[in-house]
Protein backbone atom coordinates (compact mmCIF):
# COMPACT_ATOMS: atom_id res chain seq x y z
CA UNK A 1 0.00 0.00 0.00
CA UNK A 2 1.07 3.47 -0.67
CA UNK A 3 2.23 6.18 1.79
CA UNK A 4 -0.54 7.79 1.18
CA UNK A 5 -3.62 5.06 0.98
CA UNK A 6 -6.42 6.17 -1.52
CA UNK A 7 -10.29 4.20 -1.25
CA UNK A 8 -10.51 4.24 -5.65
CA UNK A 9 -13.28 1.48 -4.94
CA UNK A 10 -15.86 0.24 -2.13
CA UNK A 11 -15.49 -3.35 -2.94
CA UNK A 12 -12.17 -5.17 -1.71
CA UNK A 13 -11.11 -7.11 0.65
CA UNK A 14 -9.68 -5.99 3.99
CA UNK A 15 -6.02 -5.34 3.70
CA UNK A 16 -3.99 -4.29 6.96
CA UNK A 17 -0.65 -2.41 6.88
CA UNK A 18 -0.65 -2.94 11.07
CA UNK A 19 -2.24 -3.99 13.81
CA UNK A 20 -5.51 -2.07 15.11
CA UNK A 21 -5.13 0.44 16.34
CA UNK A 22 -2.63 1.62 15.04
CA UNK A 23 -0.35 4.83 16.18
CA UNK A 24 -1.87 7.70 14.14
CA UNK A 25 -4.91 6.68 15.69
CA UNK A 26 -3.87 6.30 19.28
CA UNK A 27 -2.60 9.86 18.85
CA UNK A 28 -6.06 11.26 17.93
CA UNK A 29 -7.36 9.50 20.34
CA UNK A 30 -5.14 10.77 22.89
CA UNK A 31 -6.50 14.16 21.44
CA UNK A 32 -9.93 13.67 21.41
CA UNK A 33 -9.77 11.86 24.85
CA UNK A 34 -8.23 15.61 26.10
CA UNK A 35 -10.95 17.56 23.84
CA UNK A 36 -14.40 16.22 23.80
CA UNK A 37 -16.23 15.93 26.91
CA UNK A 38 -16.91 12.46 28.00
CA UNK A 39 -20.01 10.83 26.65
CA UNK A 40 -19.74 12.56 23.47
CA UNK A 41 -17.54 9.78 22.88
CA UNK A 42 -16.85 5.98 23.85
CA UNK A 43 -12.84 6.11 24.25
CA UNK A 44 -11.44 5.33 27.40
CA UNK A 45 -8.11 6.79 28.25
CA UNK A 46 -7.13 7.91 24.82
CA UNK A 47 -7.91 4.31 23.32
CA UNK A 48 -9.66 3.20 19.82
CA UNK A 49 -9.16 0.72 17.83
CA UNK A 50 -9.12 2.55 14.80
CA UNK A 51 -9.92 6.26 13.72
CA UNK A 52 -11.42 6.62 9.62
CA UNK A 53 -10.07 8.38 7.16
CA UNK A 54 -12.04 7.29 4.70
CA UNK A 55 -14.58 5.22 3.06
CA UNK A 56 -16.24 3.89 -0.26
CA UNK A 57 -18.74 1.25 -0.81
CA UNK A 58 -18.25 -1.45 1.68
CA UNK A 59 -14.63 -0.39 2.80
CA UNK A 60 -13.31 1.81 5.15
CA UNK A 61 -9.86 3.26 5.60
CA UNK A 62 -7.87 4.36 8.97
CA UNK A 63 -5.67 6.95 9.29
CA UNK A 64 -2.91 4.46 9.80
CA UNK A 65 -3.56 2.76 5.62
CA UNK A 66 -5.42 0.18 7.54
CA UNK A 67 -8.75 -1.13 4.89
CA UNK A 68 -11.30 -2.76 6.30
CA UNK A 69 -14.87 -4.14 5.44
CA UNK A 70 -17.61 -2.52 7.53
CA UNK A 71 -20.66 -4.68 8.57
CA UNK A 72 -22.04 -1.58 9.82
CA UNK A 73 -22.88 0.41 7.15
CA UNK A 74 -22.03 3.31 9.55
CA UNK A 75 -25.17 2.46 12.13
CA UNK A 76 -27.04 1.18 9.34
CA UNK A 77 -26.66 5.11 7.40
CA UNK A 78 -24.45 3.70 4.29
CA UNK A 79 -27.25 1.47 2.91
CA UNK A 80 -26.17 3.00 -0.65
CA UNK A 81 -22.62 2.18 0.08
CA UNK A 82 -20.50 5.00 1.55
CA UNK A 83 -19.86 8.13 -0.68
CA UNK A 84 -21.85 6.68 -3.91
CA UNK A 85 -20.24 8.50 -6.73
CA UNK A 86 -24.29 9.57 -7.57
CA UNK A 87 -24.73 11.36 -3.93
CA UNK A 88 -21.79 12.39 -3.92
CA UNK A 89 -22.51 14.40 -7.47
CA UNK A 90 -25.67 15.75 -6.37
CA UNK A 91 -24.18 17.21 -3.00
CA UNK A 92 -21.39 19.02 -5.25
CA UNK A 93 -23.85 20.82 -7.51
CA UNK A 94 -25.63 21.69 -4.43
CA UNK A 95 -22.75 22.92 -2.66
CA UNK A 96 -22.15 25.25 -5.60
CA UNK A 97 -25.52 26.78 -5.42
CA UNK A 98 -27.02 27.02 -1.84
CA UNK A 99 -25.28 25.50 1.06
CA UNK A 100 -28.10 26.80 3.53
CA UNK A 101 -31.74 27.26 3.14
CA UNK A 102 -33.68 29.42 5.71
CA UNK A 103 -35.19 26.67 7.94
CA UNK A 104 -39.31 26.59 7.90
CA UNK A 105 -39.47 30.62 6.11
CA UNK A 106 -37.74 29.89 2.99
CA UNK A 107 -37.52 26.80 0.84
CA UNK A 108 -35.36 25.65 -2.13
CA UNK A 109 -36.05 23.67 -5.07
CA UNK A 110 -33.98 19.99 -3.41
CA UNK A 111 -36.33 20.21 -0.29
CA UNK A 112 -39.71 20.13 -2.82
CA UNK A 113 -37.80 17.36 -4.77
CA UNK A 114 -36.94 15.39 -1.59
CA UNK A 115 -40.41 15.64 -0.14
CA UNK A 116 -41.83 14.49 -3.70
CA UNK A 117 -39.94 11.90 -3.66
CA UNK A 118 -39.92 10.50 -0.06
CA UNK A 119 -44.34 11.10 -0.33
CA UNK A 120 -44.28 8.82 -3.34
CA UNK A 121 -42.71 5.83 -1.62
CA UNK A 122 -44.84 6.08 1.98
CA UNK A 123 -47.12 3.22 2.48
CA UNK A 124 -50.51 5.02 2.31
CA UNK A 125 -51.96 7.74 -0.15
CA UNK A 126 -52.25 11.29 0.36
CA UNK A 127 -48.65 11.27 2.63
CA UNK A 128 -47.07 14.29 4.08
CA UNK A 129 -43.75 14.64 5.25
CA UNK A 130 -42.40 16.58 8.46
CA UNK A 131 -38.85 17.10 7.91
CA UNK A 132 -36.40 16.27 11.28
CA UNK A 133 -32.38 17.08 12.05
CA UNK A 134 -32.39 13.16 13.22
CA UNK A 135 -34.30 10.30 14.28
CA UNK A 136 -34.27 11.22 17.53
CA UNK A 137 -35.50 14.38 16.43
CA UNK A 138 -38.25 12.77 14.03
CA UNK A 139 -39.60 11.00 16.99
CA UNK A 140 -40.43 13.74 19.28
CA UNK A 141 -42.03 15.33 16.38
CA UNK A 142 -44.32 12.23 16.10
CA UNK A 143 -44.90 12.00 19.76
CA UNK A 144 -45.65 15.79 19.61
CA UNK A 145 -48.38 14.84 16.85
CA UNK A 146 -49.99 12.53 18.49
CA UNK A 147 -50.31 14.90 21.58
CA UNK A 148 -52.10 17.55 19.01
CA UNK A 149 -54.25 14.63 17.69
CA UNK A 150 -55.36 13.04 20.91
CA UNK A 151 -54.30 16.12 23.88
CA UNK A 152 -52.91 12.70 26.01
CA UNK A 153 -49.80 12.57 27.48
CA UNK A 154 -50.34 8.62 27.83
CA UNK A 155 -47.77 6.78 25.91
CA UNK A 156 -47.28 2.75 25.46
CA UNK A 157 -43.67 1.90 24.24
CA UNK A 158 -42.12 -1.71 24.37
CA UNK A 159 -38.78 -3.15 25.82
CA UNK A 160 -36.95 -3.45 24.40
CA UNK A 161 -36.88 -0.34 21.74
CA UNK A 162 -34.82 2.59 20.94
CA UNK A 163 -36.06 5.57 20.03
CA UNK A 164 -33.11 8.23 20.76
CA UNK A 165 -31.70 9.98 23.37
CA UNK A 166 -33.07 13.47 23.22
CA UNK A 167 -35.73 13.95 26.16
CA UNK A 168 -39.03 13.26 24.48
CA UNK A 169 -37.82 10.26 22.57
CA UNK A 170 -36.31 8.20 26.07
CA UNK A 171 -39.84 8.33 26.81
CA UNK A 172 -39.95 5.60 24.40
CA UNK A 173 -36.46 4.15 24.67
CA UNK A 174 -36.49 0.86 27.19
CA UNK A 175 -32.40 0.90 28.95
CA UNK A 176 -32.58 1.94 32.08
CA UNK A 177 -28.65 2.54 31.80
CA UNK A 178 -29.52 5.76 28.91
CA UNK A 179 -32.79 7.02 31.61
CA UNK A 180 -32.15 6.70 34.75
CA UNK A 181 -29.98 10.25 35.38
CA UNK A 182 -33.26 11.94 33.64
CA UNK A 183 -36.02 9.69 34.94
CA UNK A 184 -38.42 12.01 36.36
CA UNK A 185 -39.94 13.95 33.36
CA UNK A 186 -39.03 10.58 31.46
CA UNK A 187 -41.24 8.39 33.01
CA UNK A 188 -44.11 9.85 33.96
CA UNK A 189 -47.09 8.70 31.72
CA UNK A 190 -45.45 6.28 29.85
CA UNK A 191 -46.52 2.49 30.28
CA UNK A 192 -43.63 -0.16 28.38
CA UNK A 193 -45.08 -3.80 27.43
CA UNK A 194 -42.87 -6.27 26.40
CA UNK A 195 -42.00 -6.55 22.68
CA UNK A 196 -43.56 -9.39 20.93
CA UNK A 197 -45.02 -10.22 24.13
CA UNK A 198 -48.90 -11.34 24.66
CA UNK A 199 -51.07 -8.11 23.85
CA UNK A 200 -54.17 -9.02 26.44
CA UNK A 201 -52.50 -6.80 29.09
CA UNK A 202 -51.87 -3.85 26.22
CA UNK A 203 -55.80 -4.03 25.15
CA UNK A 204 -56.51 -3.81 28.23
CA UNK A 205 -54.59 -0.75 29.31
CA UNK A 206 -56.28 0.74 25.71
CA UNK A 207 -59.55 0.30 26.77
CA UNK A 208 -59.03 1.76 30.27
CA UNK A 209 -58.11 5.23 31.29
CA UNK A 210 -56.46 7.87 31.11
CA UNK A 211 -57.19 7.68 27.33
CA UNK A 212 -53.30 6.51 25.46
CA UNK A 213 -52.09 9.53 23.16
CA UNK A 214 -49.94 7.05 21.35
CA UNK A 215 -48.41 3.84 20.77
CA UNK A 216 -44.49 4.10 19.49
CA UNK A 217 -43.15 0.48 18.30
CA UNK A 218 -39.89 -0.76 15.82
CA UNK A 219 -41.36 -3.43 13.54
CA UNK A 220 -38.04 -5.20 14.12
CA UNK A 221 -35.89 -4.03 17.37
CA UNK A 222 -32.71 -2.68 15.92
CA UNK A 223 -30.00 -1.16 18.10
CA UNK A 224 -30.92 -3.66 21.26
CA UNK A 225 -30.73 -6.64 19.01
CA UNK A 226 -32.03 -7.35 15.94
CA UNK A 227 -35.34 -8.43 17.33
CA UNK A 228 -38.00 -9.96 15.48
CA UNK A 229 -41.74 -10.34 16.74
CA UNK A 230 -43.85 -13.43 16.00
CA UNK A 231 -46.16 -13.42 13.03
CA UNK A 232 -48.08 -11.59 13.20
CA UNK A 233 -48.17 -9.57 16.38
CA UNK A 234 -47.63 -6.22 14.69
CA UNK A 235 -50.68 -6.36 12.90
CA UNK A 236 -52.86 -7.14 15.56
CA UNK A 237 -51.14 -4.46 17.84
CA UNK A 238 -52.07 -2.60 15.14
CA UNK A 239 -55.71 -3.57 15.43
CA UNK A 240 -55.35 -2.88 18.57
CA UNK A 241 -54.60 0.62 18.31
CA UNK A 242 -57.35 1.63 15.45
CA UNK A 243 -60.00 0.26 17.66
CA UNK A 244 -59.22 2.40 20.71
CA UNK A 245 -58.56 5.09 18.48
CA UNK A 246 -54.67 5.81 19.38
CA UNK A 247 -52.06 6.80 17.19
CA UNK A 248 -49.66 4.10 15.79
CA UNK A 249 -45.94 5.25 15.47
CA UNK A 250 -43.79 3.01 13.22
CA UNK A 251 -40.20 3.82 14.20
CA UNK A 252 -38.28 2.97 10.86
CA UNK A 253 -35.50 5.48 11.52
CA UNK A 254 -33.20 1.82 11.00
CA UNK A 255 -35.37 -0.65 9.55
CA UNK A 256 -37.13 1.61 6.85
CA UNK A 257 -35.60 1.73 2.94
CA UNK A 258 -34.92 -1.40 2.70
CA UNK A 259 -32.79 -3.07 5.53
CA UNK A 260 -35.16 -5.92 6.22
CA UNK A 261 -35.44 -6.85 2.82
CA UNK A 262 -38.48 -5.26 1.94
CA UNK A 263 -38.81 -0.84 1.57
CA UNK A 264 -41.13 -0.62 4.92
CA UNK A 265 -40.48 -3.32 7.49
CA UNK A 266 -44.02 -2.79 8.69
CA UNK A 267 -45.37 -3.62 5.14
CA UNK A 268 -44.04 -7.13 5.49
CA UNK A 269 -47.48 -7.85 7.89
CA UNK A 270 -49.50 -5.58 5.65
CA UNK A 271 -49.82 -2.49 8.74
CA UNK A 272 -50.38 0.99 7.77
CA UNK A 273 -49.16 3.32 10.61
CA UNK A 274 -50.60 6.80 11.63
CA UNK A 275 -47.12 8.00 12.04
CA UNK A 276 -43.93 6.44 10.41
CA UNK A 277 -39.89 7.72 11.06
CA UNK A 278 -37.72 7.39 9.09
CA UNK A 279 -34.04 8.49 8.58
CA UNK A 280 -30.39 7.33 8.98
CA UNK A 281 -30.30 5.54 4.82
CA UNK A 282 -32.43 8.44 3.46
CA UNK A 283 -29.13 10.61 2.14
CA UNK A 284 -26.76 8.61 2.13
CA UNK A 285 -24.67 9.88 4.84
CA UNK A 286 -25.90 13.22 5.30
CA UNK A 287 -28.43 14.15 8.57
CA UNK A 288 -31.37 14.33 7.27
CA UNK A 289 -34.60 12.26 9.11
CA UNK A 290 -39.06 12.26 8.36
CA UNK A 291 -42.05 11.49 9.99
CA UNK A 292 -44.56 10.20 7.40
CA UNK A 293 -48.76 11.06 7.85
CA UNK A 294 -51.61 11.54 6.08
CA UNK A 295 -52.02 15.11 5.38
CA UNK A 296 -55.40 14.90 7.62
CA UNK A 297 -53.48 13.97 10.58
CA UNK A 298 -50.65 16.87 10.38
CA UNK A 299 -53.46 19.50 10.08
CA UNK A 300 -53.06 19.22 13.51
CA UNK A 301 -49.81 21.60 12.93
CA UNK A 302 -51.05 24.48 11.15
CA UNK A 303 -50.85 27.76 13.02
CA UNK A 304 -50.99 31.36 12.24
CA UNK A 305 -47.69 32.14 14.52
CA UNK A 306 -44.67 30.84 13.66
CA UNK A 307 -43.33 26.83 13.21
CA UNK A 308 -43.84 25.07 16.52
CA UNK A 309 -41.33 22.43 16.00
CA UNK A 310 -38.45 23.50 13.53
CA UNK A 311 -34.52 23.82 13.67
CA UNK A 312 -32.08 26.63 11.83
CA UNK A 313 -30.86 23.00 9.70
CA UNK A 314 -34.56 21.34 9.00
CA UNK A 315 -34.47 20.32 5.49
CA UNK A 316 -30.86 21.41 4.51
CA UNK A 317 -29.97 21.62 0.86
CA UNK A 318 -27.30 19.22 0.87
CA UNK A 319 -29.02 16.46 2.64
CA UNK A 320 -32.34 17.07 0.42
CA UNK A 321 -30.17 17.04 -2.69
CA UNK A 322 -29.41 13.65 -1.70
CA UNK A 323 -32.49 12.17 -0.63
CA UNK A 324 -34.43 11.81 -4.28
CA UNK A 325 -30.67 10.33 -5.14
CA UNK A 326 -30.63 7.65 -2.35
CA UNK A 327 -34.46 6.90 -3.37
CA UNK A 328 -33.62 6.28 -6.85
CA UNK A 329 -30.56 4.02 -6.31
CA UNK A 330 -32.40 2.18 -4.14
CA UNK A 331 -35.44 1.27 -6.50
CA UNK A 332 -32.74 1.03 -10.00
CA UNK A 333 -30.39 -1.05 -8.39
CA UNK A 334 -33.20 -2.82 -6.86
CA UNK A 335 -31.23 -2.77 -3.32
CA UNK A 336 -34.09 -3.81 -1.39
CA UNK A 337 -34.13 -7.29 -3.49
CA UNK A 338 -31.04 -7.60 -2.90
CA UNK A 339 -31.28 -6.98 0.54
CA UNK A 340 -33.49 -10.04 1.07
CA UNK A 341 -31.81 -12.22 -1.37
CA UNK A 342 -28.41 -12.20 0.43
CA UNK A 343 -30.11 -11.89 3.96
CA UNK A 344 -31.43 -15.65 3.08
CA UNK A 345 -27.77 -16.29 2.22
CA UNK A 346 -26.16 -14.53 5.65
CA UNK A 347 -28.64 -15.99 7.38
CA UNK A 348 -28.11 -19.81 6.34
CA UNK A 349 -24.38 -19.22 6.67
CA UNK A 350 -24.67 -17.92 10.01
CA UNK A 351 -27.04 -20.71 11.14
CA UNK A 352 -24.70 -23.29 10.59
CA UNK A 353 -21.24 -21.31 12.36
CA UNK A 354 -20.73 -22.89 15.63
CA UNK A 355 -20.18 -21.09 18.60
CA UNK A 356 -22.98 -18.73 18.62
CA UNK A 357 -26.19 -19.04 21.17
CA UNK A 358 -28.31 -17.72 18.49
CA UNK A 359 -28.78 -16.32 15.12
CA UNK A 360 -31.55 -14.01 13.99
CA UNK A 361 -32.78 -11.32 11.11
CA UNK A 362 -33.77 -10.90 8.08
CA UNK A 363 -32.99 -8.83 5.60
CA UNK A 364 -29.29 -7.25 6.39
CA UNK A 365 -29.81 -6.70 9.34
CA UNK A 366 -28.70 -10.07 11.74
CA UNK A 367 -27.65 -10.65 15.37
CA UNK A 368 -25.07 -13.36 16.21
CA UNK A 369 -25.88 -13.76 20.33
CA UNK A 370 -23.22 -14.67 22.36
CA UNK A 371 -22.70 -16.15 26.63
CA UNK A 372 -22.59 -12.74 27.74
CA UNK A 373 -20.54 -9.21 27.10
CA UNK A 374 -17.29 -10.15 27.25
CA UNK A 375 -17.76 -12.92 24.36
CA UNK A 376 -19.38 -10.23 21.98
CA UNK A 377 -16.44 -7.79 22.34
CA UNK A 378 -13.86 -10.32 22.22
CA UNK A 379 -15.80 -11.29 19.33
CA UNK A 380 -15.78 -7.50 17.95
CA UNK A 381 -12.48 -7.11 18.46
CA UNK A 382 -11.48 -10.11 16.81
CA UNK A 383 -12.87 -9.36 13.39
CA UNK A 384 -11.08 -6.20 13.21
CA UNK A 385 -7.90 -7.29 13.77
CA UNK A 386 -8.85 -9.64 10.82
CA UNK A 387 -10.34 -6.20 8.85
CA UNK A 388 -14.06 -6.88 9.38
CA UNK A 389 -15.65 -4.01 11.25
CA UNK A 390 -18.46 -4.94 13.42
CA UNK A 391 -20.19 -3.79 16.81
CA UNK A 392 -21.10 -5.65 20.03
CA UNK A 393 -24.27 -4.01 21.29
CA UNK A 394 -27.43 -4.73 22.81
CA UNK A 395 -29.13 -4.13 26.46
CA UNK A 396 -26.87 -7.06 27.43
CA UNK A 397 -23.81 -6.25 25.38
CA UNK A 398 -24.10 -9.74 24.35
CA UNK A 399 -25.00 -9.35 20.56
CA UNK A 400 -23.33 -8.58 17.83
CA UNK A 401 -24.74 -6.82 15.02
CA UNK A 402 -24.07 -7.50 11.46
CA UNK A 403 -25.47 -4.88 9.38
CA UNK A 404 -23.43 -4.31 6.53
CA UNK A 405 -24.63 -1.97 3.39
CA UNK A 406 -26.93 -3.35 0.88
CA UNK A 407 -24.63 -3.25 -1.98
CA UNK A 408 -21.97 -5.09 -0.14
CA UNK A 409 -20.10 -7.35 -3.18
CA UNK A 410 -20.66 -10.97 -2.41
CA UNK A 411 -16.93 -11.36 -2.38
CA UNK A 412 -16.70 -9.61 0.72
CA UNK A 413 -19.71 -11.02 2.77
CA UNK A 414 -18.67 -14.57 1.66
CA UNK A 415 -15.03 -13.15 3.61
CA UNK A 416 -16.49 -11.37 6.45
CA UNK A 417 -18.92 -15.24 7.12
CA UNK A 418 -15.45 -17.06 6.43
CA UNK A 419 -14.04 -14.96 9.34
CA UNK A 420 -16.96 -14.57 11.62
CA UNK A 421 -16.79 -18.63 11.33
CA UNK A 422 -12.85 -18.46 12.36
CA UNK A 423 -13.25 -15.58 15.43
CA UNK A 424 -16.42 -17.74 16.81
CA UNK A 425 -14.60 -20.75 17.15
CA UNK A 426 -11.51 -19.36 18.46
CA UNK A 427 -13.46 -17.04 21.08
Amino acid sequence: MSASPHLERGDLLPELVSSPPGPRSLELARDLDRFEAPGINTLHRGRTRMVLAEASGSNLLDVDGNRYVDLTAGFGVASVGHRHPEVVAAISRQAESLLHGLGDVHAHPQRVAAARALCARAPFETAQVYWAISGADAIEIALKTALLATGSHALVAFDPGYHGLTLGALRATSRPGFRQPFDAPVERHTVRFDFGGPLGPLARRLGSAPMVGACVVEPMVGREGILLPPAGWLAELAALCRRHQVPLIVDEVFTGLGRTGVRWACAAESVVPDLLCCGKALAGGLPIAAVLARHELFEVWRSPGEARHTATFVAHPLACAAVPVVLSILDRERLVERAAALGERLGEALRGVAGARTVRGRGLAWAVVGRDREQATRWSAALLDRGFLALAGGPAGDVLQLTPPLTIAEAQLDAAIEALAAVLAEH
